[in-house]
């Protein structure tokens, strides 16, 4: 989606630091009950393959086995949810919302929007799908 720009990002408190080069995937809203119980709403998160990205502080990420097959990262210090890793997947998804602004980024698709909460709606037009969609590898 993106251009190859590097970008770079944070947690909240700073102690857990990044940089991506190359291009980003689109990022994508996962309304899924896991997303929705750590964030409080959803996830919005693009993804960079393994190898295009520089993380810094890396002793200072906890990662939490999701479920079978992925695992979220968060900072330990002040509890940013940060990354979500699929095992069989070459790339790490980062949320948006850690890049440093202008990100340059945009919402394209909402997926899991069965499990989403029933405090909100969904409303900005973009595809709907209630489980995942076709190219976004996802832990089922």
């Amino acid at each position: 989606m993106s251009d190859d720009q590097a970008r770079t990002g944070r947690c909240n408190c700073g102690a857990v630091t990044f940089r991506t080069t190359g291009p980003l995937r689109e990022v994508v809203a996962c309304h899924c009950s896991q997303c929705r119980r750590q964030s409080g709403l959803y996830f919005a998160a693009t993804n960079v393959p393994d190898d295009n990205i520089e993380i810094t502080g890396e002793a200072n990420i906890t990662w939490y086995q999701a479920s079978d097959v992925a695992k979220r990262g968060f900072c330990t210090t002040c509890g940013s949810a940060l990354f979500w890793k699929h095992q069989a997947d070459k790339h790490i998804s980062v949320l948006a919302g850690a890049f440093d602004q202008p990100t340059g980024l945009a919402i394209t698709k909402h997926i899991f929007c069965a499990d989403k909460g029933d405090f909100y709606e969904i409303t900005d037009g973009l595809p709907q799908y209630e489980k995942g969609s076709a190219g976004i590898l996802v832990a089922e």
